[in-house]
């Protein structure tokens, strides 16, 4: 085992130290309620009945007596998401693989799953950062029966992986597995679909080519190929130990997939109190498991998305983690992948090219990884420096490429695309934000100018298109935040911004909002906060206030006098009534949102000054 980085190691102490109390108090939860024995003892013969009532004759037998493992399927599948329509076909699978390990599986529930990419720039994005709570209550919802002994959780995209495992971290005496279906394979190349998005946004092609463009790139089964939160939702899986080996980036509906995911079926029962290798969630999910998703997220230049999703997940653990810890990581963690938007090639080529096998050895070797996790493979993370293969109807393991396929895509720590992680935080009169630099040009990390003030993004696109937006400026899109909207997605405003930085304009974002997982080439501070609902500074920016935003130096600055910007009223919008595309159920949900830097959690709120340390 490699000496750890004394970076890593100083993260990982602070979040210990920082969580004492909580982390105590949660693992005496789980230790309660695993003393109380396999749940279904507790159960009444007519709780039991109405719990195995439709169960075939055999399954029904071994759920009477009590003695085997019971094991809760939660899935995500719908047919309308590329990324689960494969999913329809695992719970037979997974079903069947435990009966052949000697346990039952049933179909505990399934969690809502809304598409990013069809929400894009609508209303009903606005929903999308608080369905992974839902997911979260859903997951619970399911598991509440108290009649399982270990689950199953299937889900690959943006809010659903992070929903999931909060859900399952509540039932954390209990083992988890989590099964992908894996990315769809390869369409047009993502250079030639920005380019013309890019064209588009110009009007020097029509929509019928634009949409023949996406239906090229987006065409099939499985997880869109770019890198965005998706993708960056597996390789966390992955390097936090919840997934078997490698099982990441397999394509869907393809012999090895099949066999891995039946391969879950089989171990989750040994992982179970039942079986010989009781691992249970809440366990594997720790200081040292955190600390390994934000090194992962940083080595790949994943979504930003993460600085929200993660520091959730944390929290369902007993955990606290800040901006601060990604911001400290991110200075001695090289980035090593170029994967879209980081570059041109897709998560296949990334795959092909040495993968996740690869990736996690060159980590472990420079002593950026912690190696001595629980996983639900057994063994610490050293097994996932390795990688799956078909053997004898089944998988097998084998040790991942000593090298790189492609040097544009996957390199080793010694010959880094940066020396950095790509991600900082910055800090300034302006507040708190982060901002992903892995992207973008290191002449454009340094943006000042005027600022162009608008209240959404649809504002920001009417001015593009009548021709307003000229020259260098600060683009501050406001009112975007987790309570005043939910906090969407500003990803609709990439190409058009990205058209004016092709011209030679200096130009740059600042919001409350988020930008999408996708996030590219044009500097943007997001998730500031505190947000301008909540009396943020963004509210007293005014048209023409000048901006600095300095990624180097780690600063998001107006320069305004001190007494006339003490002066100026933030003057929130009001949020009460929003209406359409089910927004109105989720007022509850925006009230109670804590910031965007304590997981913007709707069900258990936290404050702004919480962890900015």
């Amino acid at each position: 085992m490699s000496a750890l980085n004394s970076a890593v190691v100083a993260v990982t102490q602070r979040i210990r130290a920082r969580s004492e109390t909580d982390r105590a108090a949660y693992l005496e939860r789980l230790k309660a309620a695993a003393e109380d024995g396999p749940v279904r003892t507790s159960l009444s013969c007519t709780n039991l009945a109405h719990a195995f009532a439709a169960a075939p004759d055999g399954d029904k037998a071994r759920l009477k007596g009590l003695q085997k493992a019971n094991v809760g399927i939660v899935s995500a599948y719908n047919d309308m998401l590329s990324a689960h329509q494969p999913l329809e076909r695992f719970p037979g699978l997974l079903k069947q693989a435990v009966r052949e390990a000697g346990g039952t599986a049933q179909f505990a529930g399934g969690v809502p799953a809304m598409c990013d990419g069809v929400t894009q720039g609508q209303p009903g994005m606005e929903l999308s950062l608080f369905s992974r709570d839902v997911i979260a209550m859903a997951t619970g919802v399911a598991l509440s029966h108290n009649t399982f002994d270990g689950g199953l959780c299937l889900g690959v995209c943006d809010k659903i992986v992070p929903g999931l495992l909060i859900g399952a971290l509540h039932f954390g005496h209990l083992p988890f597995i989590f099964v992908p279906a894996g990315p769809m394979t390869s369409g047009m190349p993502n250079d030639e679909k920005a380019r013309i998005r890019a064209l588009y946004a110009e009007g020097r092609v029509g929509r019928d080519a634009l949409l023949e463009s996406e239906a090229q790139s987006y065409h099939g089964p499985g997880t869109c190929t770019f890198y965005g939160t998706a993708n960056s939702n597996q390789m966390l899986m992955e390097v936090m130990g919840l997934h078997l080996p490698g099982a990441a980036f397999v394509n869907p509906n393809t012999p090895l997939r099949d066999a891995l995911t039946i391969a879950a079926g089989h171990r989750i029962t040994q992982l179970t109190a039942h079986g010989d290798e009781y691992t249970p969630v809440g366990r594997v999910i720790d200081e040292r498991a955190i600390v390994n998703g934000i090194v992962g997220l940083l080595a790949t230049g994943g979504s930003t998305n993460h600085t929200i999703h993660l520091v959730a997940i944390a929290r369902a653990a007993g955990l606290h983690i800040d901006w601060s810890d990604f911001d400290t990581l991110s200075r001695v963690v090289p980035l090593l992948t170029r994967i879209y938007p980081n570059g041109q090639a897709d998560i296949n080529h990334f795959h092909a090219a040495g993968g996740m096998g690869f990736l996690v050895r060159e980590l472990l070797d420079a002593g950026l990884l912690h190696e001595d996790v629980l996983t639900v493979s057994g063994e610490g993370l050293r097994a996932y420096a390795r990688e799956p293969m078909l053997a004898d109807g089944g998988v097998a393991w084998g040790e991942a490429p000593a090298r790189s396929g492609d040097a544009q895509v996957v390199r080793p720590v010694a010959d880094p695309f940066d020396t950095d992680g790509g991600l900082r935080v910055l800090d300034g009169n302006l507040g708190r934000a982060v901002m992903k630099t892995s992207a973008v040009h290191p002449d454009h990390r340094r943006i000042e100018g005027p600022a162009r003030v608008f209240d959404d993004q649809q504002a920001v696109l009417a001015a593009f298109r009548a021709g307003a937006l000229e020259g260098d400026f600060v683009c501050v899109v406001r009112g975007q935040g987790p309570r005043a909207n939910g906090m969407p997605e500003l990803h609709k405003l990439t190409p058009e911004l990205g058209v004016l930085q092709s011209r030679g304009q200096r130009v740059a974002l600042v919001t409350d909002g988020r930008m999408s997982g996708a996030s590219g080439k044009v500097p943007a501070a997001i998730h500031l906060h505190p947000e301008w609902v909540r009396g943020g500074a963004i509210g007293r920016i005014r048209e023409g206030d000048w901006i600095t935003l300095d990624a180097d130096a780690g600063r998001l600055d107006v320069d305004v006098p001190e007494a006339e910007w003490a002066a100026r009223e933030s003057a929130p919008p009001d949020t009460t009534v929003q209406h359409g595309i089910g927004r109105d159920m989720f007022a509850g949900f925006r009230s109670m949102a804590g910031s965007a830097e304590t997981g913007a959690i709707s069900f258990s709120p936290a404050t702004d000054n919480e962890g900015a340390s």
